[in-house]
């Protein structure tokens, strides 16, 4: 179903969409086992997909994205917000382990993911060789 979702239609000869299908599966599996609820859980994918999108398409170095990161759940565990009746806040302990989940999971492996998307691919050469 995941695969639906991303639209991946080249995930049997694609690397870079089963990396993608890997990424998020993982964190999908992840934030269930955390006991997200569906608001939570929407939420976080959200987070990944904003932080991947950052490498991808707005060629982001690790340290602006860290920055981003840091803005985007900077509302998060405040009592303002809840009062309000926000639905999409972590509690400071669900945004640390959010947190650590991204290092492992996207920054620990940065420059990877930055060859995935920029990194030059020669074209594959088909001949009688």
């Amino acid at each position: 179903k995941m695969e639906e979702f991303l639209n991946l239609t080249q995930l049997k000869t694609s690397l870079k969409e089963a990396i993608l299908l890997d990424y998020y599966t993982a964190g999908f599996w992840w934030a269930k086992e955390m006991n997200f609820s569906l608001i939570q859980l929407s939420g976080f994918m959200d987070l990944l997909n904003f932080a991947l999108e950052n490498v991808s398409d707005k060629h982001m170095t690790l340290g602006d994205n860290l920055k981003e990161l840091e803005r985007a759940m900077s509302g998060i565990g405040k009592t303002g917000s809840e009062e309000r009746g926000d639905p999409n806040l972590f509690s400071i302990e669900q945004a640390k382990a959010i947190i650590d989940y991204l290092v492992i999971s996207l920054f620990k492996h940065y420059k990877a993911y930055e060859y995935l998307f920029h990194g030059r691919r020669e074209e594959p050469m088909i001949s009688n060789e």
